[in-house]
Parts: structure tokens; sequence; C-alpha cells
């Protein structure tokens, strides 16, 4: 096969935090395919053909890839932030695995992001400094239990928490009873921060007690970091500093 498949990630928002090694795979491609907000952020220019779909169409999107890709093109599947975090990367694996042989010779990169939880995490501070885990919201691919069940053992675990996707207007519930879980769970005032449009010009920052969280403060633009009970703010007339220690004592 002389054709390729990248599956690459645009980063957060920002042109410049999008890698070196992505700008150039996308100088290369004569295809990129994605999620229609994310094909937009790709200039377009002579030779290039741009394959825009909807976001619930991840496994169709990643089999029309690796067909234009074993055609003998060269094919970028994008994604924000980073691919590998519930983004295409998983999607396009998904899509092969139904028929591996088929893809066997194929030339197939993932090409990492900076992710939006990252991008959050460096403009609050250092809350992701210690152990973390990172929750995806939305109950599309999974049942709101096991979400609910995640987000109890990620408290009783004290792990600070990186939530995507925290609230739709199609789902706006979910977020109203992540916060009533961690209220329950946690018991505390630890910080909160919505980063919404991370390192673009609608970006906005905020950090708000756990105890004084409100749906409303989320929308889908929104990373939402949730500290451990032993994250700490640092007051400064420059703008407060949020962190995590590395030590347990």
């Amino acid at each position: 096969m002389t054709g390729w498949l990248a599956i690459a990630g645009l980063g957060p928002g920002a042109d410049n935090l999008v890698t070196p090694e992505v700008s150039d795979v996308l100088a290369e491609a004569t295809d990129i395919v994605g999620y229609i907000p994310y094909v937009a952020r790709v200039a377009e220019r002579p030779g290039l053909t741009l394959h825009a779909s909807d976001n619930r169409v991840e496994v169709d999107r990643a089999m029309h890839a690796l067909q234009m890709a074993a055609e003998g093109k060269r094919v970028v599947v994008v994604s924000s932030g980073d691919p590998g975090v519930f983004a295409m990367a998983a999607a396009v694996f998904e899509a092969m695995e139904a028929d591996p042989e088929a893809w066997a010779d194929l030339d197939i990169r993932v090409l990492p992001g900076i992710t939006a939880m990252l991008a959050a995490s460096a403009r609050a501070g250092a809350p992701l400094g210690h152990d973390f885990c990172a929750i995806n919201l939305s109950d599309n691919l999974k049942p709101w239990q096991l979400i609910e069940k995640r987000l109890r053992l990620a408290a009783e675990a004290d792990f600070a928490m990186a939530f995507y996707n925290p609230r739709s207007k199609s789902r706006p519930e979910g977020f109203a009873r992540t916060l009533e879980v961690l209220q329950e769970a946690c018991g505390d005032d630890r910080p909160v921060i919505f980063a919404r449009a991370v390192s673009t010009p609608e970006e906005e920052l905020r950090v708000v007690p756990l105890t004084q969280c409100r749906p409303e403060m989320a929308d889908m633009r929104t990373m939402v970091l949730v500290g451990s009970s032993r994250t700490r703010i640092i007051r400064r007339a420059a703008g407060d500093i949020v962190y995590t220690p590395r030590s347990v004592t």
C-alpha cells in the first residue's frame, strides 16, 4: 500500500499549540477526515480534500479514512486535543478490529496533541500535579450508572479529576448529578476549575469551591478540573495559582 493514515491531535484551540509533527503531516495530506468544527481548523489548499461529518459517526468516519488510505491517499484523521483521549484513535482501531487482515500492510500513525485537560491545568497552575484521573461525562457510549460508579471511586481514592464533555443542551442533568455525587462523596470545599475555550479568544477561567459549583457553570466547551483533598490555592494579586503537591505525608 502506498497510502498512509495519520490520526492527529490539533490541540485545544490555538494554532501555536499544534505540534510541528502534526503541522508537517497536514502539509503532506491529500485528505482530511473529522468532525465538522475540527476539519474547519485545517486551511484549504490545492490538492487537499476536506471530509467533514457529524460527531456521532466515528466508526463510519474511521472506515472511510481507512479505505481512502488503502486506495493510496495520504489521509489525516483530526481530533481536537489528543487523538487518543476520548477521540478518534480508538475509533479507528475499533473499525480496524472488525477485519484486521484487511489493513495489515497499511501505514498507520498516531500523532499526539495537547489535550484540553493539560491546557486547562497549565492555565490554572498545576492542579493535576499528583495522581489524577480523566472521566468523560457523556453517556452517549456508556451508561450513566458506570459514570457515577467511577465518580464515587475516584472521590474515594482522592484523585484529582478532569471531566470532558460535562454538560450539553441534550443532557443537562448529567453534570447536575455529577456535582451532587461529588459534594456527597468529598464533603469539603476543594477547588473546582471551570476552564472554557482554553487558548482561544473566548477563554474563561474561574475557580469555585465545590459546594458553590452550579451546573450552568459548564458547557461542552468547558473543561472541569476537580482538585483532590490536598489541592491548594496560592493567593496572588497577579492571579491565584491552584496546585496539588507531589508529596503525600
